[in-house]
């Protein structure tokens, strides 16, 4: 397989030393070594990552290697990115500590927010926030519809004010989390961007939500407000917003897991999102 992939390499990118270091349902990742040595990854997107990650291409673009992995060349359904290393602020979280990798995220984020400094326009083709939320809006009509007062309905009020109101809108990445962001040459990067435009705040939401298999992090009131607290004063926020936007964050994906039929996961969606709005609770209703 790795071998018919690597024969839809362009020559004129002289990559070597193919070797395959993750697949998903969107794409292959291949590690190779450029002309002079040094590493790079193609990403081998399959028919579903052309229709559904082309747009980090469009995020990658707009940061210029800004915070975030450069694109170096594109063919057809083969991207030539930047080589981010292979330590992930999940792997920092492991040794350091949750407050630690939190902070890493932060110096991160300010930089890739920064980037809208410069003054570039926003590519047209990216997909607006509030498209991205349809999944949502859809589970709490229905839900409404029978009557059904739910965790969606609450979530789709509170996601439809916040995207009533979005400030400083630009480019998202749309999936940061602690293993989209890796450290190497040039520090820490982010990788694996999607490609919204939208209020930066939902980029942080989905901090709240991982690591995925912790639980125990996820779900504590006491992490949900001290990180709520660290970006409402690092990104200049008012701290509802960002419990906000977690809370849409969770029941968006856990919308997403009842569209799959995927009960169990969505239940522990719906866990998180309870833990945030016990946290938001003290805070007051959301003005923005």
């Amino acid at each position: 397989m790795l071998d018919a992939i690597a024969e839809t390499f362009p020559p004129e990118w002289k990559v070597s030393s193919p070797e395959l270091i993750a697949e998903t349902v969107t794409s292959r990742i291949i590690k190779v070594r450029l002309d002079d040595g040094s590493p790079a990854v193609i990403k081998h997107l399959t028919p579903l990552g052309m229709r559904e990650e082309l747009g980090g291409t469009l995020y990658l673009d707009w940061h210029n290697g800004n915070g975030c992995i450069r694109l170096l060349a594109q063919h057809g359904n083969n991207l030539l990115l930047e080589y981010a290393g292979a330590r992930t602020l999940l792997d920092h979280l492991n040794e350091h500590g949750d407050e630690a990798a939190t902070q890493i995220f932060v110096d991160v984020f300010l930089r890739l927010t920064q980037a809208k400094r410069h003054n570039r326009p926003f590519p047209q083709e990216l997909i607006p926030l509030r498209t991205y939320f349809a999944s949502l809006f859809k589970k709490a009509g229905a839900d409404r519809d029978r009557g059904i007062n739910s965790q969606f309905v609450d979530a789709a009020a509170i996601a439809e004010q916040l995207l009533s109101d979005q400030h400083n809108v630009q480019p998202l990445h749309s999936d940061l989390h602690h293993e989209n962001i890796l450290h190497g040459s040039r520090g820490w990067l982010v990788i694996d961007a999607k490609g919204l435009i939208g209020d930066p705040m939902y980029d942080a939401a989905n901090m709240f939500y991982n690591p995925l298999d912790r639980d125990d992090l996820r779900t504590s009131e006491r992490r949900i407000a001290s990180m709520a607290k660290t970006f409402a004063q690092a990104f200049d926020r008012d701290i509802r917003t960002v419990l906000g936007f977690a809370i849409a964050h969770a029941c968006l994906s856990a919308s997403w897991h009842d569209e799959d039929d995927n009960l169990a996961e969505a239940r522990r969606s719906l866990a998180v999102a309870a833990a945030i709005r016990g946290v938001l609770a003290e805070f007051g209703k959301i003005t923005g």
